[in-house]
């Protein structure tokens, strides 16, 4: 007989006593406690609702940085400014390169941050919930662990009071038993003085 047979035979003795010691319980002696009910299955957990989101702070605004980026004045130069840009005009557009670089730069960087923002986001979502859901379902096993312990609790309380009426039935036998025997006795003890 393999562990699992073994397990499933005592399991269904066990059951049978069980049962057996309710019956009779409840035929015999009255605790004035509610029947116990029978565990229950635990019941998938009903989602939460959700809590508005807060607005998200807008990103900061780029547009004047774009629009700027060449650095070059708006109104037309004199002729001798002219002649100076000439001269430095290598300096000049390596300026206009950097800066041009610097707001590429600063739009990925705003485009990133937003990005990698909403997919921690998303991810702490998911984890909130699958952690919801599983507090759920704890809260809902330990109410079932309450019923069946308050089950196990009115079962043990029929079974000494069981115990008990057996008892005192035992006792009350043995009582009657020892005052029969001492009225017996004393009836033989009469017999015997008078001859």
């Amino acid at each position: 007989m393999s562990d699992e047979d073994e397990r499933a035979r005592l399991a269904e003795q066990l059951r049978r006593i069980r049962e057996a010691v309710r019956e009779r319980t409840q035929e015999q002696a009255d605790t004035g406690l509610p029947p116990p009910r029978d565990p229950r299955p635990p019941e998938p957990a009903t989602p939460l609702a959700a809590a508005p989101d807060a607005p998200w702070p807008a990103p900061p605004d780029g547009a004047a940085v774009n629009a700027l980026w060449q650095a070059r004045p708006a109104a037309p130069l004199a002729w001798w400014s002219r002649l100076l840009r000439r001269l430095l005009a290598p300096y000049f557009d390596a300026q206009v390169a950097f800066n041009s670089q610097q707001v590429q730069l600063d739009n990925a960087l705003i485009a990133y941050l937003e990005a990698r923002l909403a997919q921690t986001h998303r991810h702490y979502d998911g984890v909130l919930g699958i952690h919801g859901r599983h507090m759920a379902e704890i809260d809902e096993r330990h109410l079932i662990l309450q019923e069946e312990l308050v089950a196990h609790v009115h079962d043990l309380v029929r079974r000494i009071d069981l115990v008990l009426a057996e008892g005192e039935k035992g006792r009350l036998g043995t009582a009657s038993a020892l005052r029969d025997l001492r009225t017996r006795v004393t009836a033989l003890e009469e017999r015997l003085r008078t001859g």
